[in-house]
């Protein structure tokens, strides 16, 4: 038998993926007819698949007679594993399993769906803290296929091996995570909003030019949109509890443009209001027109990703290998392909005026892409270029000129804060790929932009925005400058 204990939208979507499994199941709830409405609402949703056709009647039947809403701890005592999914804070998770200690068999296990609170700190205090072990499902828990089995400092290698594969049967992707601040994914994604944040501090652009651009890359969601989903009051929270559980490290601290939101109550979706009042809105889209010249410059494996990216939509363009500069030349205007330098400090050190920069062509579909240009840039000069860029299948969002740009800056913190993960042993490489992908809906892993970008050019850029910004939100894993010098003695 499943226990769960918590029974709002979370602890709802595991007793159906539990009783789906051939489970019977207990659910629990602190308040009066809560576990037995959320019965309730299962059955509703199930009913609704049903007229769809997509699941059996008597399938639904079967499935909701497994889950019986209880009133009281001591129902639970036939359980082998209590999940629990209450409020997120550590003295209320800690005295419910301890409470569940006096109630549940002695090799029951007691899982945790906490998305941030450290498992270890949760078994803490406990009789038999080896069976503590997190198990952090993902919403909505039917769908979402990614289960992070997380292991406290107490936690049984049996234990947690168990667990796992009891998600495996349940149809879930579970992936092992040491107990660290925000284990896998809560972690590894904060660059994702954070650098979109930091722009919007620098006044780099707005909102919808940021999410066109994310998309461009091909992120389903870009990251105002995103948190406005979310909820800036959930996203703010995570962040500030990952700062604080870090001592206040650079790479998670929380935003001032974030929190300005949260303390006007424009907290997304659910409050009508956040970036957007309302759904997000695209920008304009660019008029094309097509250059006279247009070459790629470089032997970058990004110059190299721009070449195969215009050769896939059949544009005719030159290859100039062997350059001392990676981008395009579209008549006589350089966009060089950004390696964290702004335009203007680009411009400078090359002693040229008519230069701009390009965000990592990462999307192969047509897509916004962000470009930047050094202050002797006209405007007529600017426009030509974005429209040749439209001609080439991109729709350009002209930022502020600011270092990294958006698309670059993200994915190379992505790849740096998963390979910190690796490097301390949170979990392995593959976990990353698999937990970024299922949990987030990103379009690669880490791991994997990181083969199609290269250490040489992530570690390049993240080195170019250290010195740009000075302190350590920039800092190279060692991981990864480890994998750069590997590459270096290969050549």
């Amino acid at each position: 038998m499943v226990g769960v204990v918590g029974a709002g939208t979370m602890g709802a979507g595991i007793a159906q993926v539990a009783a789906a499994a051939g489970h019977p199941v207990r659910l629990l709830d602190a308040r009066p007819g809560a576990a037995a409405a959320a019965r309730a609402q299962i059955a509703a949703a199930l009913s609704r698949l049903v007229e769809k056709g997509k699941i059996e009647a008597h399938a639904s039947d079967a499935l909701i007679a497994r889950i019986v809403a209880v009133n009281a701890l001591g129902e639970l005592a036939a359980a082998s594993i209590v999940i629990e999914v209450i409020v997120e804070d550590l003295a209320a998770k800690q005295g419910l399993l301890r409470e569940l200690e006096g109630h549940v068999a002695s090799d029951a296990v007691l899982a945790s769906n906490t998305s941030t609170i450290s498992v270890t700190a949760i078994a803490q205090g406990m009789r038999n803290p080896e069976r503590v072990v997190g198990m952090h499902f993902f919403n909505p828990v039917p769908q979402m296929k990614l289960v992070e089995v997380v292991s406290g400092a107490e936690t049984s290698a049996d234990v947690a091996a168990d667990i796992f594969e009891l998600a495996l049967r349940w149809g879930k992707t579970p992936v092992h995570a040491k107990s660290t601040p925000g284990f896998i994914v809560n972690r590894i994604a904060r660059p994702f909003y954070a650098e979109a944040l930091q722009l919007l501090l620098e006044q780099a652009g707005t909102p919808a030019q940021l999410d066109d651009c994310a998309r461009g890359a091909g992120f389903r969601m870009g990251p105002c949109e995103l948190m406005d989903l979310i909820g800036h009051d959930i996203n703010y929270a995570v962040t500030q509890s990952v700062f604080n559980a870090t001592y206040g490290d650079r790479r998670f601290q929380p935003s001032v443009v974030q929190k300005a939101l949260v303390d006007g109550g424009r907290l997304g979706r659910k409050a009508g209001k956040g970036f957007y009042e309302g759904a997000a809105a695209g920008s304009a889209a660019v008029a094309a027109a097509p250059p006279s010249v247009l070459e790629v410059h470089g032997d970058s494996s990004m110059a190299q990703q721009l070449a195969r990216v215009l050769a896939e939509r059949s544009i005719g363009f030159d290859r100039v290998a062997g350059s001392d500069w990676n981008g395009l030349l579209i008549d006589g205007i350089q966009m060089h392909l950004t390696d964290g330098r702004c335009a203007a400090q680009v411009a400078a050190q090359r002693r040229q005026t008519a230069l701009g920069v390009i965000d990592w062509p990462l999307g192969s579909n047509a897509g916004a892409l962000a470009i930047a240009f050094a202050p002797g840039v006209d405007a007529g000069a600017q426009s030509r270029a974005g429209a040749a860029l439209a001609a080439c299948g991109w729709q350009p969002r002209i930022l502020r000129d600011v270092a990294g740009l958006l698309v670059a800056r993200t994915v190379a913190m992505l790849i740096n804060e998963a390979s910190d993960a690796v490097w301390q042993g949170v979990c392995d490489q593959d976990s990353v790929d698999q937990a970024m992908r299922l949990g987030t809906n990103y379009p690669m892993g880490p791991f994997e932009w990181l083969a199609l970008v290269g250490a040489d050019a992530t570690v390049a850029l993240l080195d170019n925005l250290d010195s740009a910004y000075r302190g350590e939100r920039y800092r190279v894993s060692p991981l990864l400058r480890q994998r750069y010098w590997t590459e270096r003695i290969a050549e």
